[in-house]
């Protein structure tokens, strides 16, 4: 007897909570790809840069401590000089060596002071170290413009100087005060008539290396820049007359292979800088001694010869043994000259004694010095 046939067995379908059967499934899709992560900048790069930038700040910073340190020893040097100038022991050597004493150990503890602050200012930024010693540096610049500082400054020149800036600083001082004895009506002429001579005195200058004032200074002594022919025989702007075979040689050349000529006025003062160049060379660039040779010229040996003669060392030895020479040639010189720098600076000729004209004058200092 046969059985019955069974239907297979189905599973039943599941439906979802509300009764509907739920959706087909959908076909797996490929996953995008990942994005490229961006590539990173070399660490050596990074490190460079925040080098650079350590050395330029430190530097900026060294920099700003150092004019602070250099300006404070200058004038504080310069005041203890000049406030205990004088040879007695207990009254001027000791006071000074004892005031040194006390700037060395003022700036060790400044050094520390600063160290400890640096460190603090660096927790905050990195930049304010560099800009605090900045900042003090421009202070201290702004305070060396006033007088006090350049009382300061010269009184430190002397003390390094010794004897050599001591004489140096009594010659200049006759020629403040020479230029101070000038008449202004008469001395603004001279500038008025230097005009049209002005560039070829500025081209012998430079051809030479010699300060264009200082030229303008011997033509405006020499001629009162009225070209002529005087007594003694001199010629010209600068009053030429006998000069060294080799200085027409190097004015000729300076001029362009021509051969020069006295009578010229442009020769002329190609002349006057060669001859003065050849002088100064003579008395190792000393510009008194150098300007009194160009006055002497090489008549009876010429200067070097005189000053072998007596034993004289340098302008202040010769001076009293000049009698019959022109022993304020220099002098003038310099003050003629001086009153030009002045004009071409400061458009005009200030009055020495007038406010701090003379601080003024003094900063701003004698062509050739």
């Amino acid at each position: 007897m046969k059985k019955p046939s069974v239907p297979p067995k189905t599973s039943p379908s599941r439906k979802s909570p509300s009764g509907q059967s739920p959706p087909p499934a959908k076909p797996a899709q490929p996953r995008p790809a990942a994005p490229k992560k961006a590539t990173r900048k070399p660490r050596k790069q990074k490190k460079q840069t925040s080098t650079r930038r350590i050395l330029l700040l430190t530097g900026l910073e060294t920099a700003g401590l150092s004019i602070c340190t250099i300006t404070a020893i200058v004038a504080l040097l310069g005041y203890s000089a000049n406030r205990f100038s004088g040879t007695r022991f207990f009254t001027h050597l000791l006071p000074f060596t004892l005031g040194v004493l006390g700037l060395i150990i003022a700036a060790a503890l400044l050094l520390i002071g600063w160290l400890r602050l640096r460190r603090w200012l660096q927790a905050r930024s990195p930049l304010l170290p560099a800009l605090i010693a900045l900042g003090l540096a421009l202070v201290i610049g702004g305070l060396t413009l006033q007088g006090q500082f350049l009382q300061s400054f010269g009184h430190f020149r002397t003390l390094i100087g010794g004897k050599a800036e001591a004489g140096r600083v009594t010659l200049t001082h006759q020629v403040f005060a020479a230029y101070r004895r000038l008449d202004p009506r008469q001395m603004q002429q001279l500038i008025d008539r230097a005009r049209p001579y002005s560039k070829d005195i500025d081209g012998a200058a430079e051809a030479f290396g010699i300060d264009p004032d200082l030229l303008h200074g011997i033509a405006a002594t020499e001629s009162s820049y009225l070209p002529r022919e005087s007594k003694d025989g001199g010629q010209g702007l600068f009053q030429i007359t006998q000069v060294p075979e080799s200085v027409l040689t190097k004015a000729g050349r300076a001029l362009g292979g021509s051969q020069s000529s006295i009578t010229d006025h442009r020769h002329n003062g190609f002349i006057a800088a060669a001859t003065l160049n050849f002088y100064l060379d003579q008395m190792k660039n000393d510009l008194f001694l150098g300007l009194l040779a160009y006055n002497i010229g090489p008549k009876n040996g010429g200067l070097r010869f005189i000053m072998q003669q007596y034993g004289a060392i340098d302008f202040i030895t010769i001076q009293p043994y000049l009698q019959q020479l022109p022993r304020d040639y220099p002098i003038r010189v310099l003050s003629h000259a001086l009153a030009f720098r002045l004009h071409r600076k400061e458009g005009k000729l200030l009055a020495y004694e007038e406010g701090l004209n003379a601080v003024r004058i003094q900063h701003i200092g004698i062509p050739g010095l």
